[in-house]
């Protein structure tokens, strides 16, 4: 196995047993164990399992960018509901048991580390793509409904434990559709 396929397959295991399991609920033997990696494998590509959280958060965030900018056209007529579609279908897909940036704010708030840094910069990120959504179609109110947005996906990430990310992301598009009537 090259570099860095080792490197890929620990972070997917990583990124699969913290997603199930929680971050402080997995060790690194088990990480090692089911990425059939020798000990230091792990530890050449990552010296701590801090780094490796941080590696996991940012290779989720650039899965989850690319996820939503391929299925968003932001000059649609409505780009506002094609990413509350494309949040529902990556629930559906990656996220259903949860947001892993959520979990990793609260397991590491107040840490001195990059992780919370890195969870929270996920969620500024989100409340700045829907404030360049809003700019782009020359909507006056732009951070309220950037606010209202970014609230909408969160809830919606919340709601799909829940109910199921169908039927939460149902009930997002029909209030998505409502406020983006309510901001023409």
């Amino acid at each position: 196995m090259s570099r860095s396929i080792k490197r890929d397959t620990l972070l997917n295991v990583a990124e699969r047993l913290f997603y199930q399991h929680g971050f402080r609920g997995v060790g690194l033997k088990q990480i090692i164990h089911e990425a059939n990696v020798a000990t230091m494998t792990l530890y050449n590509h990552f010296p701590s399992k801090d780094n490796l959280v941080e590696e996991v958060l940012k290779q989720r965030e650039a899965r989850y960018w690319s996820y939503l900018d391929s299925y968003v056209e932001t000059d649609s007529d409505s780009p506002f509901i094609l990413a509350v579609e494309a949040h529902g279908h990556w629930l559906k897909e990656q996220s259903y048991q949860g947001d892993m940036f959520l979990r990793a704010i609260e397991d590491y708030a107040g840490e001195d580390n990059e992780i919370e840094n890195i969870a929270r910069g996920h969620k500024s990120r989100l409340l700045e793509y829907f404030q360049q959504l809003a700019q782009k179609k020359g909507k006056d109110n732009k951070r309220d409904l950037a606010n209202q947005f970014t609230l909408l996906l969160e809830g919606t990430t919340s709601m799909t434990t829940l109910i199921g990310a169908d039927q939460a992301t149902e009930y997002s598009i029909t209030m998505a559709r409502t406020l983006v009537q309510h901001t023409s």
